[in-house]
């Protein structure tokens, strides 16, 4: 997606996190990104990885609420052959691969409080253990964190130690939300139709009043949703990317009114259960405990939703 400053927009809003980026890239100061989902997080951190003393080292990316409590310590810190049923060899954590590197921790707000005294130990003094080890390990790692919740609701709430914040938030950054950065709309459009004209060898563009409809969107999915509707919509199109031709999808995400979801007759049904679990989670401001509650299904099953839904672009950082 963005991987530059530049191509984040035009609007003094985007200027804002380009110079935020700029500013922090140099340092070895642990960044804390705050933003709604899809307004590219993890693009931010990325870039400021590259703009960094470390962009020739590993970049190592984790979604903290996409791992299950009991397999979070072996993802973070790794573990030794034998240590637990299935550990068939020695296998290195997100730590050990980021080394000399920087690990971004996506949803940090989301990682069980027995891990967020281990991180914060690590964050201290450079040093962990894996699990089943014995061995002192040290690492050098710079830290990116990124949360869609408020930060300071999570420690009020208990969520959140508020050590660990104080630690990860030397740096804070706010990505701003679509909405507030409208100016930039038509120049992220016709980037991403411009990148899918080379990446399939074609010569579309958009038809006209495309932009216009787009730009009167109020994009709750951000970045990324905009991303998604003319990724879509280039795939349905000849040569004129029409974002309202008949069969293309709606600029707006499913409407939710009052504890209601309205979503329109044709959805297809993965979009229809993307929709209502979205809306469900925003609904609970996050809490996937309690979302997958009202939903009726397990926190795991809704882990590995959120996951496919990542993997294909549709929520993330």
């Amino acid at each position: 997606m963005l991987n530059t400053t530049k191509s984040l927009g035009h609007s003094p809003a985007a200027h804002e996190l380009g110079r935020a980026i700029v500013k922090a890239a140099p340092t070895d100061a642990s960044v804390l990104l705050v933003g709604e989902s899809g307004t590219g997080k993890e693009v931010v951190a990325r870039a400021i990885h590259e703009r960094s003393n470390r962009k020739d080292a590993p970049f190592v990316a984790v979604n903290c609420g996409a791992i299950t409590p009991s397999l979070a310590e072996s993802e973070l810190f790794g573990h030794e052959k034998g240590s637990f049923t299935g550990a068939s060899m020695t296998t290195a954590g997100c730590f050990e691969r980021s080394h000399l590197g920087t690990l971004f921790l996506d949803e940090v707000t989301e990682m069980p409080l027995s891990m967020q005294v281990q991180l914060l130990r690590v964050l201290e003094n450079g040093t962990y253990h894996r699990v089943g080890g014995t061995e002192e390990l040290k690492v050098d790692v710079r830290i990116i964190a990124a949360t869609n919740r408020d930060p300071k609701e999570a420690v009020e709430s208990g969520r959140f130690r508020s050590d660990l914040l104080y630690r990860l938030a030397v740096f804070p950054i706010r990505v701003p939300p679509l909405r507030e950065r409208k100016a930039d709309i038509s120049y992220l459009a016709q980037r991403f139709l411009d990148e899918l004209n080379e990446q399939e060898n074609t010569k579309k563009r958009f038809a006209p009043q495309s932009i216009a409809r787009l730009e009167s969107s109020s994009w709750p999915g951000n970045v990324r949703e905009l991303k998604n509707t003319v990724t879509r919509a280039f795939i349905l199109s000849e040569d004129e990317v029409d974002i309202a031709a008949p069969g293309a999808p709606a600029i707006s995400a499913p409407e939710v009114q009052q504890g209601v979801l309205k979503i329109a007759v044709g959805t297809p049904l993965t979009e229809a259960q993307r929709a209502i679990i979205m809306a469900t989670l925003d609904h609970f401001s996050g809490d996937k405990r309690r979302t997958a509650l009202a939903l009726g299904i397990s926190p795991k099953t809704l882990y590995n939703r959120l996951e496919e839904f990542r993997k294909h672009g549709y929520v993330g950082a």
